[in-house]
């Protein structure tokens, strides 16, 4: 059976795995494989775990808030604001409760935080320019 390259990149590092032989991901549409040959293909993988089995054919995971996937010329290009790889389930599904759901609630603060304070930047604005103030 053939493989192909892997390249998983987040904020803060870059790491190549050789020698996968197939990748299963979730996208909006659902479910999906990809193996050594595979057609180019691109997508936004979903918040969640993906999975992929190298050579020694065991299942290795990998969690990720959300990614662009790449495949083109056998290798698999994976970007991501952050990514953690682990070879047990039972870790990796403790990595992704404990710390990407922490990360995502934080975010979704800071963008509501950002939000509110535009939409009150945006009502000065309009105030100003009702009272014939230019800003």
């Amino acid at each position: 059976m053939k493989a192909f390259s892997m390249l998983l990149c987040d904020a803060s590092r870059t790491m190549r795995v050789e020698g996968v032989r197939s990748f299963v991901g979730e996208d909006a549409s659902g479910s999906f494989g990809i193996m050594a040959g595979h057609a180019r293909f691109m997508t936004c993988l979903a918040f969640g775990l993906a999975r992929f089995r190298q050579d020694g054919g065991k299942w290795r995971y990998l969690a990720v808030p959300g990614a662009v996937l790449y495949f083109v010329d056998n290798c698999l290009h994976l970007s991501a604001r952050r990514f953690f790889l682990e070879d047990d389930y039972g870790r990796i599904v403790s990595a992704l409760q404990d710390k990407l759901l922490a990360e995502e609630e934080s975010l979704r603060d800071l963008k509501e935080s950002l939000k509110r304070l535009e939409t009150e930047i945006l009502k000065r604005i309009w105030a100003m320019e009702h009272e014939g103030i230019t800003p």
